[in-house]
């Protein structure tokens, strides 16, 4: 059957997704740890590259400042044209103001200041720490960040003279180009990566359910009937090579063990074999020793019906001799069965021209397949169905019309033979002992048709079971590999 039969996802399916689910987080994971580190990286650059710029502002205006002792007041005197040429050197505005946030002066015109005083809590914060204040925000004029840094400005003797503002523009994007430029490439090489995962992934689980799969099947075949287990041939030295060769050693213990149990089979075979033609060569003798010693008693030269005598012992002892030929035929015939002689036949129309000879309204055949082909002898295959038939005629029931249906299926790789009958019906203790050489429920016969059947049968590599229930009826199921 397909792989549908098993429930959830086959192994080849979970062996693929695994190990495309462990390939698809390594890529993921090699692309985004260097992507985050690098982009981490670069606004560290970027924050450098800002402080580097207002530190070297701060060392201009601290020059600038520090050739005598000047107060707040003073700075617009002491730096009315040094801004302009600090501003110049350094490419950005420069803003101070007092102590207290109010505007002193500017490179930029003041009416172009659009910031005339700084907020409370930043000056609180810039006397409080003594340290650089960053407050960034986005300036939608310029579509730009924007970064303003608030530093305290101080004279030669230390003291804090006046706050200087900054405003630093830069574009985060510029700053990320080249990170950027490293994710196209970065996802190129992901896409091959994905779909040389997807294909490595699939040859390996094909790979694998293959090997197992051809494994399974070898193992599957085992049976007893099997004349030849051939053994795995798997070279790669891998797990499924213990496999195989635990495989392999198996195999040797099972023919071992065939060869023992056949040796001990044929052997009970041929001891109950030879009880049987003892005692079936014993139940004759004993009448015509009777029948002998009788007639010597009674024998008297003189009595007128001498010669009658003589002949009705002759009589009996020749239909005792002629039931030991009887029962010797029977025996040969079952100890060497005619060699096959096999050929590709319509199994429908070979059953059905064996049950014509029955020429017996009360047998009716079934099919689903108008041509079942198969390879088989065909003094096989009317042995089979004559005993079964015959079997089945035989256990007709006292209180009903024998009914016989006999099916003939096939199911993929496997031929179906049934016998079914209306008869008396077979007790379950009985199962087990109905295919044995000796045993027969009848008055009559030698207990040898159905251990005849199974034979030929099992020479096919095919089996027979019975169902029945007593009183209702017996079926007969033999089941055979097309071997076509």
């Amino acid at each position: 059957m397909a792989v549908s039969k098993y429930r959830g996802y086959s192994l080849r399916n979970r062996v693929f997704f695994g190990f495309l689910l462990v390939c698809l987080l390594s890529v993921v994971a090699s692309s985004l740890v260097p992507y985050f580190v690098l982009r981490n990286n670069s606004l560290q650059q970027s924050r450098i590259d800002m402080q580097d710029k207002t530190n070297a502002v701060m060392r201009y205006l601290d020059y600038a400042v520090s050739r005598a002792r000047i107060g707040t007041a003073d700075l617009p005197t002491v730096l009315e044209n040094k801004i302009f040429e600090i501003a110049d050197i350094n490419q950005h505005d420069i803003i101070i103001y007092d102590l207290k946030g109010n505007y002193l002066i500017s490179n930029k015109d003041e009416n172009l200041v659009e910031q005339k005083r700084i907020p409370l809590h930043i000056v609180n914060k810039i006397l409080a720490t003594d340290a650089r204040v960053d407050i960034k925000s986005y300036d939608p004029s310029v579509d730009a960040a924007l970064t303003s840094s608030y530093l305290l400005l101080k004279n030669n003797e230390l003291e804090p003279i006046g706050i200087v503002y900054i405003p630093l523009y830069h574009n985060e994007s510029a700053d990320l180009e080249v990170l950027h430029e490293y994710v196209k490439y970065i996802l190129l090489v992901d896409i091959f990566l994905i779909l040389f995962s997807i294909w490595i992934s699939w040859v390996t689980s094909n790979s694998l359910a293959k090997n197992i799969t051809k494994f399974s099947d070898m193992i599957t075949r085992i049976t007893l009937f099997e004349n030849e287990m051939q053994p795995i041939r798997y070279y790669k030295n891998d797990e499924l090579n213990a496999l195989a060769r635990a495989y392999n050693r198996m195999i040797l213990q099972i023919q071992d063990q065939k060869e023992r149990l056949r040796f001990k089979a044929s052997e009970e075979a041929w001891r109950e074999m030879a009880k049987q033609v003892a005692h079936e060569v014993k139940n004759p003798l004993t009448p015509m020793k009777l029948t002998i010693q009788n007639f010597e008693r009674k024998f008297d030269p003189e009595d007128p019906n001498i010669r009658e005598r003589v002949k009705q012992m002759s009589k009996t002892v020749v239909d005792q001799i002629d039931l030991i030929a009887t029962v010797a035929s029977a025996f040969s015939e079952f100890a060497k069965l005619p060699e096959k002689n096999n050929e590709v036949i319509n199994l429908n129309k070979e059953v059905e021209d064996i049950l014509r000879v029955f020429n017996d309204d009360s047998i009716f055949m079934h099919t689903n397949k108008n041509d079942i082909m198969i390879s088989m002898d065909r003094i096989y295959l009317s042995r089979i169905i004559t005993n079964l038939v015959t079997n089945a005629k035989q256990a007709q029931s006292d209180d009903r019309k024998l009914i016989i249906n006999v099916d003939v299926e096939q199911h993929q790789r496997r031929v179906m033979i049934s016998v079914q009958d209306n008869g008396v019906g077979i007790p379950e203790n009985m199962y087990e002992r109905i295919f044995e050489p000796n045993f027969t429920s009848k008055s009559s016969g030698m207990g040898l048709g159905l251990s005849m059947v199974r034979k030929m049968i099992e020479d096919y590599k095919g089996e027979i079971v019975v169902k029945s229930e007593v009183g209702k009826g017996s079926t007969f199921i033999i089941t055979l590999p097309t071997n076509l």
